[in-house]
């Protein structure tokens, strides 16, 4: 296990092992499945693509004492006048990679957390939901300067190296710390995940998607059309809803602006640009079958995946 760098004590700033942990006992009431209920976003057109585990069917034989009746073909025993039953295989197990964000973009945050740290939280849930139903998972983790992979395993301590990549990539973060910023880094990564998956696995990406363009686009709908691809879209909403009468510094790692948002022009401007950017990539939902998940920094990701993917507490089981 790779050894995490303690973050200064800023509960929000920087996320923690402890709290990545601990987050375990709410991996729980939400699924990647394909039968998903009515409220989850995956319902419908928007989980057509996803195929998820399950079982295949492999023959037709006649009933024996001691069959699950449930299993009784009642099509083929009222044809035939004698009891059938089908027999399935369960699929193999599906390998996920999880491909999460920690650029100094993601380091930006204006109520509960940097988007950094809701991306880190996001992926912990995803990951120690994989393990409990028994899938392989791994992961690509990438800031402005490097990229880490985990190989796909079925175990904790695979876990646990997931969350210590994304820990030392999420303390490194700060606003005065000069990156070299890569326009084409989100689409390298992607790039990159394409090439390591094979086909039926589950490619889930969480970040905000600062820089997606058309390649970005192309990108994952080539990688979608042999694998399920679910993108967990990161925001905050101060981004697309700007304050009047105040002055905010932004930066890119390198250089820094500020911003005099009592102009309206400047206000709608900045805003417009946000709720367009965000606009692209929702609408991957229904142009490429990718299904986007917006996550926000507002709430607990846990709260919103069981909202948003399990349809709310009622639905919590897998």
């Amino acid at each position: 296990m790779v050894a995490v760098t303690p973050a200064p004590h800023a509960p929000g700033v920087y996320a923690t092992l402890e709290d990545l942990v601990a987050i375990r006992h709410k991996a729980r009431g939400f699924a990647f499945l394909p039968r998903q209920p009515v409220h989850s976003l995956l319902t419908g057109r928007y989980g057509s693509r996803l195929r998820g585990r399950g079982l295949d069917f492999e023959e037709l034989r006649a009933y024996v004492a001691g069959d699950d009746v449930r299993t009784i073909d009642w099509k083929v025993t009222a044809r035939t006048r004698k009891p059938y039953v089908r027999v399935y295989t369960e699929e193999r197990d599906r390998p996920v990679l999880l491909v999460v964000d920690q650029r100094i973009s993601m380091f930006f945050g204006s109520v509960r957390a940097m988007k950094s740290v809701v991306a880190a939280e996001a992926a912990a849930l995803a990951a120690w939901r994989v393990l409990a139903v028994g899938d392989r998972i791994g992961a690509l983790v990438f800031n402005d300067e490097e990229v880490h992979e985990v190989r796909p395993h079925r175990s904790e301590r695979t876990v646990h190296e997931i969350l210590d990549a994304v820990l030392r990539q999420n303390h490194a973060l700060a606003a005065d710390v000069e990156v070299a910023r890569v326009s084409a880094r989100l689409n390298d990564v992607l790039e990159r995940a394409a090439r390591t998956v094979g086909h039926d696995w589950l490619v889930c990406v969480v970040s905000d998607f600062d820089g997606a363009d058309d390649r970005t686009r192309s990108i994952l709908a080539r990688t979608a059309a042999h694998n399920d691809v679910l993108a967990l879209l990161v925001h905050d909403p101060l981004a697309t809803r700007m304050p009047s009468h105040s002055r905010y510094v932004v930066g890119d790692g390198r250089l820094q602006i500020e911003l005099d948002l009592a102009g309206r022009h400047v206000r709608e401007q900045v805003g417009k640009f946000t709720r367009d950017r965000l606009a692209r990539v929702l609408a991957w939902s229904g142009e490429i079958g990718v299904p986007v998940v917006p996550i926000q920094t507002v709430e607990g990701p846990a709260e919103q995946m069981r909202r948003l993917l399990g349809g709310g507490p009622r639905t919590a089981r897998w």
